[in-house]
């Protein structure tokens, strides 16, 4: 289970139907299986149909008793390069194709290399039955009626979002945490070619400078289903620079793995040493595989070029976000929550603005050597 944006409207719908789902007498049909006329699988982006081309490929090459064999030794151990897995002529030519399509869906260079992965769906299915494993791609429809896999022999399969199958399922997905590294390193080199980062002038002194220490954070838990893969938070941390223009810096919080759960970090989350005011905002953001970089960077540029200091501080929070675009509220990265005006005095709980979390920060004092 794993952070995702609280959409509350279609994610309650969502685990409304998967509830009635989950509750219907399976009248013969594998557990974790619905009918096929029930749903329509509705994730089409650009990495999704990627990976779901790719996964019927690898679910061809697992007919062959061998490849099937060390390609599930492998995943029991845990999740396998798909550029490394030895699949097959076909196979290895559909996975270098599908790495090449995702690459450009989010924005990153060739250069990046692989970020194509195979892993086991569920460890509850590592001694699933005998069956031949099924393949599916992990999708990024946080409001999924079904997951759409297939088996050696082509055949495609709905399964319940909801119920872990009683068969075993190999997932191909993004590997989120390699494309991210990648991604906001590059966000971070154009923020800071147009002079939006922190990397100008900084006030400092002999003694140091103030910061926001993130002491324990959580976010809510929304019910997440067993297909999705890992995701990754960042957050874009926006305030005024000393000469008056907008300034971000991009933090990640790989640590926050799973929903309803306090991590203790003790992170130190805001640096006020580049600001003119005493006064930042977070929006925090998470990827579970579909996210642009480059359209990110873009979004972040345009909204912050067009901010005007007045002399008095102006949130940005309303600024980053209606400089997403539309698509970023129905796929990825999605929106988590947002902190409005941290100061270099704030301390104790803060409740984030979509109620999806909370952090306890405390100032820190960073003292320079």
């Amino acid at each position: 289970m794993h952070p995702r944006s609280i959409r509350l409207a279609a994610l309650s719908l969502a685990l409304a139907a998967a509830t009635l789902i989950a509750a219907t007498p399976a009248q013969a049909r594998p557990a974790g299986t619905i009918p096929a006329a029930d749903v329509t699988p509705s994730d089409t982006g650009p990495v999704y149909s990627a990976t779901d081309r790719l996964a019927r490929e690898v679910a061809g090459a697992l007919a062959d008793s061998a490849t099937r064999g060390r390609v599930l030794a492998g995943t029991t151990a845990g999740p396998v390069d798909l550029l490394r897995a030895r699949l097959g002529s076909r196979a290895d030519r559909a996975a270098q194709a599908a790495n090449e399509a995702v690459l450009a869906a989010k924005g990153l260079p060739a250069a990046t290399g692989s970020v194509l992965q195979l892993r086991l769906a569920s460890s509850a299915t590592k001694a699933a039955s005998a069956a031949l494993p099924l393949v599916a791609a992990a999708s990024t429809d946080d409001a999924m009626t079904s997951v759409a896999a297939y088996d050696p022999a082509g055949a495609r399969i709905l399964l319940d979002p909801v119920r872990v199958p009683g068969r075993a399922v190999l997932v191909v997905e993004v590997n989120v945490a390699r494309a991210m590294e990648q991604g906001l390193a590059q966000v971070r080199q154009e923020l800071a070619d147009r002079g939006l980062t922190g990397a100008r002038a900084a006030r400092t002194t002999q003694a140091g400078y103030w910061a926001t220490k993130v002491n324990a954070i959580r976010l809510s838990n929304d019910q997440e289903t067993w297909i999705k893969g890992s995701a990754e938070i960042f957050n874009v941390v926006a305030g005024f620079g000393l000469d008056g223009q907008p300034t971000v810096n991009v933090v990640e919080m790989p640590y926050l793995d799973n929903d309803g759960t306090v991590y203790y970090p003790n992170q130190l989350l805001v640096h006020f040493n580049p600001y003119k005011y005493n006064l930042a905002d977070v929006v925090m953001w998470e990827d579970d595989g579909d996210t642009n970089y480059r359209d990110l960077a873009t979004a972040l540029i345009t909204a912050l070029l067009t901010i005007v200091d007045y002399g008095t501080y102006t949130p940005l929070v309303t600024a980053i976000i209606n400089a997403m675009p539309a698509s970023w509220w129905t796929d990825d990265p999605d929106y988590v929550d947002s902190w409005y005006t941290l100061s270099t005095g704030s301390s104790g709980r803060l409740n984030g603005a979509a109620a999806n979390g909370w952090m306890d920060v405390t100032p820190y004092w960073v003292q320079q050597l």
